[in-house]
């Protein structure tokens, strides 16, 4: 069974800060592209921030300069640095990982969530 599990979630004042970390776990070959999802109005989820295995990196707009995403390959972990909280913020983040299986096959594989929110 290949699981993602996150951690990190909380509950922080505007302008607080939090680390989000997502480990991937099971019978995994590889790991390409992981990355943070929330909640978008008419969308299942935006992609926030994702990293690839080379370490190129992804951010949406509204967490620019704020949030910082990166991986250890070794932990098979993706971490999300979010600094400057803001109320808008406040969502459960939904970790993500495109994952090549030991047995045949791959799939994007997502987390349970983790509820982070941000009071003003």
């Amino acid at each position: 069974q290949v699981l993602l599990v996150e951690s990190g979630g909380g509950q922080v004042e505007a302008g607080g800060s939090l680390r989000l970390s997502c480990v991937a776990s099971g019978d995994i070959d590889s790991i390409g592209v992981m990355g943070w999802y929330r909640p978008a109005p008419e969308k299942q989820r935006d992609m926030v921030a994702r990293i690839s295995n080379r370490g190129n990196t992804e951010y949406a707009g509204s967490v620019k300069g704020r949030f910082t995403i990166s991986r250890d390959p070794a932990k098979n972990t993706v971490y999300l640095q979010m600094n400057d909280l803001k109320p808008e913020d406040t969502a459960v983040y939904t970790c993500n990982a495109r994952l090549t299986f030991r047995g045949p096959g791959s799939d994007d594989v997502w987390g349970q969530g983790t509820q982070v929110t941000v009071s003003s």
